[in-house]
């Protein structure tokens, strides 16, 4: 499999991870796919079909992983104001990170918009079940 083809298996995983997360829906809005929880953006996955233009990215919002993210090559706080909130684009081409830090940061994008209800699910689903 070529660098080029493999940012959609990248992308492939970030996507099915994010919709396990709980209450975890896709949307198309500017025809862009996102996975929400609660109406609100956790992962923005770019267009399906990337152009000269518009290459294959992710954007994760990171409000502790944001330095982190923006030294990967090529990473950059998004567009449209949301670069000051801690929203990251991260290419999928290049030398992306690995896909278990990808992954980490889509749960922390997660954990960033989702009502706590929903995030101490999460938690109990991470933690181990208790000995009896």
């Amino acid at each position: 499999m070529g660098a080029m083809e493999n940012w959609r298996e990248i992308r492939r995983s970030l996507h099915e991870f994010a919709l396990r997360l709980p209450e975890a829906y896709e949307d198309h809005p500017w025809g862009d796919t996102v996975v929400k929880v609660n109406k609100k953006i956790f992962l923005f996955l770019g267009v399906d079909e990337p152009t000269e233009r518009w290459g294959p990215t992710v954007g994760v919002k990171l409000p502790e992983s944001n330095g982190h993210a923006l030294a990967v090559e090529g990473a950059r706080p998004s567009g449209y104001g949301l670069g000051r909130s801690g929203w990251v684009t991260i290419p999928l081409t290049g030398r992306p990170p690995e896909t278990e830090v990808l992954l980490d940061w889509v749960e922390e994008s997660y954990r960033a918009v989702a009502p706590k209800k929903l995030v101490a699910l999460l938690d109990a689903a991470d933690e181990p079940p208790a000995a009896g």
